[in-house]
């Protein structure tokens, strides 16, 4: 039997009705069964401000624990103004100290991007990224994620409408299981 993998998903939206945290929940739901995916919301941290860290909110503490516990990390984002969504940015620096005890360093990440647009949000992923490789996160590189046409992706059950497309999503968590277990080693 192969080892089993607990990864945080991290959804850089944060309304109700995402169509990211759908994406999310789509490739986990056709991920191998070795993956165990745990949802961390990110939406009540509180802004990362280093006078804060002697004695840091209690939100954090418990962020930067549920993160320690994880052996991986899939962040899900849409795109704003061609970046990182301010939540899903404060969260990864949270997680990053204090300096030198960063709850990242090591884990295996994979970044999917999904939007309405044509680009799927290439810009946020790529800026997803670049935090990723300097916080020490070995990043799966296939298959790339951008997600685009994401807004008439979804049945009203939130199930994927089209083959190819579950085809895509299974791949990316299939994919990650093996990321995983090349770094974990």
């Amino acid at each position: 039997m192969s080892e089993k993998y607990k990864v945080g998903v991290l959804v850089g939206s944060l309304r109700a009705g995402s169509l990211n945290r759908k994406l999310a929940q789509a490739i986990a739901s056709l991920a191998p069964d070795t993956l165990d995916f745990e949802f961390i919301e990110i939406g009540d941290l509180a802004l990362f401000n280093e006078d804060l860290e002697p004695s840091p909110p209690e939100g954090w503490t418990a962020f930067r624990d549920r993160i320690r516990a994880i052996d991986a990390v899939m962040f899900v984002s849409p795109e704003y103004n061609r970046t990182i969504p301010a939540a899903l940015k404060n969260a990864i620096d949270v997680g990053s100290r204090p300096y030198g005890q960063s709850v990242w360093s090591g884990k295996p990440a994979a970044v999917i991007t999904g939007s309405p647009s044509g680009i799927g949000g290439f810009g946020a992923n790529h800026n997803i990224r670049q935090a990723l490789v300097f916080l020490d996160m070995p990043v799966m590189q296939q298959p790339e994620a951008y997600v685009s046409g994401i807004a008439a992706m979804f049945g009203d059950d939130g199930s994927v409408n089209d083959a190819n497309t579950r085809t895509f999503l299974a791949s990316i968590g299939s994919r990650f299981a093996e990321w995983i277990a090349t770094v974990r080693g």
